[in-house]
């Protein structure tokens, strides 16, 4: 049990390995992984910026991920395999992702607020999230970060699914979690304090670090 996301974030800190400031990104998936990787960052002195990936909602189950979607470099689409198994087809998951793409490009302008992203090629990359659950944004998020070039990913997770993280770890080239509770039920269950992270938030955590 984590007290609250920046509880975690410090205890994420002591089991990281060494990082070069120079070659190294921290890049945090908006909203909630922001106030860990602002933790982070600061006490590495790396650079923070967000990799903006929307989840894609069953219908009727809108917290357990269909798909994931982003706008990045072109929509690309990854679609949950349990969705699959659930009876959803892969045009299914795909026409409703283009549903979310006007909220993503709603949060890219206002968390970026017209800057360029952090560039990442050749980079070592530390991806900061708060927990996770399904793992399709996760996954979407390390595989955009991949084909933009990334020369290493370096997953950084207080609380997951311990077979969502060796799914997980074919993308990432190393993975740190926390803890890995079994059965798994909710990232939130894992935090005595889990408030919604406000756009608010997130945009000045950004908006900071970018000065």
């Amino acid at each position: 049990m984590f007290v609250d996301r920046a509880d975690a974030a410090r205890k994420l800190l002591d089991r990281l390995p060494p990082f070069d400031p120079a070659a190294t990104a921290v890049i945090a998936l908006p909203r909630g992984g922001l106030p860990l990787a602002d933790v982070i960052a600061q006490a590495l002195h790396l650079p923070l910026d967000i990799v903006l990936v929307r989840k894609v909602g069953m219908p009727g189950q809108p917290e357990f991920a269909a798909g994931a979607v982003t706008d990045a470099g072109g929509v690309a689409v990854t679609v949950n395999p349990a969705a699959l198994e659930a009876g959803l087809t892969e045009e299914r998951v795909r026409a409703m992702a283009r549903d979310e793409l006007a909220e993503l490009r709603r949060r890219r302008a206002l968390y970026q607020g017209g800057r360029a992203p952090l560039p990442v090629k050749g980079k070592t990359v530390l991806v900061v999230d708060d927990g996770i659950a399904t793992g399709a944004t996760m996954r979407a998020a390390l595989r955009l970060l991949r084909a933009a070039g990334a020369a290493r990913l370096v997953l950084a997770v207080p609380v997951a699914p311990a077979d969502v993280l060796a799914d997980l770890a074919r993308d990432a080239d190393e993975t740190i979690c926390l803890e890995t509770p079994a059965p798994f039920f909710a990232v939130g269950m894992h935090y005595q304090t889990f408030d919604q992270v406000s756009d608010a938030e997130a945009a000045e955590i950004l908006r900071r670090h970018a000065r």
